[in-house]
């Protein structure tokens, strides 16, 4: 069973040792290494559902068809030449991130026990997917759906990995939809698809495929398990597989992330100490829900709500929040972001 993530502060930041799981590779770094650079490194999340392959980069095609004009069969080169390349700064973030809060806090849900870091922010590069419909003679359906999948290795659930998105949202010029071929202006490297995936901007990490093989345009969502089975925000009242059952065909897949915040320093259960002038200072990161953004006000509280201080965002979010209490035990400390709908 598959429930929401937590979309409200908790507080609790739990951090995990790296790896969690090595076959296949799921991981994340300690949630501090978010504030400590705008752009995720090396050490960015890891979400895998089966072993990760490695591809040659000069052999590999990505083939388009389906309901199209025509069918194309890409091959790298053509994707990084053939078309306009375009740059996208956006943030890739697990399904299942924080899945650890909502356990402790909400309720019982499946799944890989997810600290706060399983989200990275990275700069990606490649064509945008709707030039490449474009190039296919794609023509509108806005009951139409856009598979991908790749079929490079068996996962856990299916005998290859696939998800989907609505064709208008594929063709939605405000959604910077791209094959990416570049992370952080180098190649992508293996764990994170090499060498192309695919990036849809505040959508969940499950439908950016990746070490893509085939993109589909066809009546139906993605048939693939992860599509189907998974990745779905069940009603409340599931609390297990036998009850899920019910529900699988008629609960839609998960698509846009909510907007999320986080406090990473200082740390759930941690002493702070105050400066001369009564302050703490207060780290965290916090994402826009699916196509709304940019975040252009995070608050932080240490009363509950009653006030609020304005955090930096100008490079990584910190605040200094004023202490006023003499003793700081059991302080709380809230944290919500602001954003602009697109």
């Amino acid at each position: 069973m598959t429930a929401p993530d937590s979309t409200q502060p908790s507080g609790t930041h739990h951090i995990h040792p790296l790896p969690l799981n090595e076959k296949p590779l799921n991981r994340e770094p300690p949630a501090a290494d978010l504030t400590a650079s705008l752009f995720s490194g090396d050490n960015a999340y890891d979400r895998n559902h089966g072993m990760i392959p490695t591809i040659d980069r000069d052999a590999h095609r990505v083939v388009v068809d389906g309901e199209i004009g025509k069918t194309l069969c890409l091959t790298v080169d053509e994707l990084a030449t053939n078309f306009a390349q375009h740059e996208v700064v956006c943030v890739l973030q697990c399904a299942g991130n924080r899945r650890h809060t909502m356990r402790t806090l909400l309720k019982e849900v499946d799944g890989i026990d997810w600290g706060d870091a399983a989200i990275m922010n990275c700069s990606w590069r490649g064509p945008k997917l709707r030039d490449i419909l474009d190039a296919a003679g794609v023509a509108h359906n806005p009951e139409a759906h856009v598979a991908f999948s790749c079929y490079q290795s068996e996962t856990e659930k299916d005998s290859w990995y696939g998800a989907s998105i609505e064709l208008e949202r594929a063709m939605d010029e405000n959604r910077e939809i791209i094959l990416a071929l570049e992370r952080n202006s180098k190649h992508l490297s293996p764990n994170h698809g090499a060498p192309v995936r695919v990036i849809i901007p505040g959508v969940a990490g499950a439908r950016s495929v990746k070490w893509l093989d085939r993109i589909t345009v066809q009546k139906m969502e993605s048939s693939n398990f992860y599509q189907k089975r998974d990745y779905k925000v069940l009603p409340e009242e599931v609390n297990n597989a036998e009850e899920a059952e019910a529900h699988w065909d008629t609960t839609p897949a998960l698509q846009d992330m909510p907007v999320n915040s986080v406090i990473v320093h200082p740390p759930s259960g941690s002493s702070v100490c105050r400066d001369d002038d009564g302050l703490v200072q207060v780290a965290g990161y916090a994402v826009p829900g699916g196509p709304d953004g940019p975040i252009t006000e995070v608050g932080v509280s240490v009363d509950g709500g009653q006030t609020w201080t304005q955090a930096d965002l100008q490079s990584v979010s910190t605040v200094l929040v004023p202490i006023r209490r003499s003793s700081v035990d059991n302080l709380s400390i809230s944290i919500c972001p602001y954003h602009i709908r697109g």
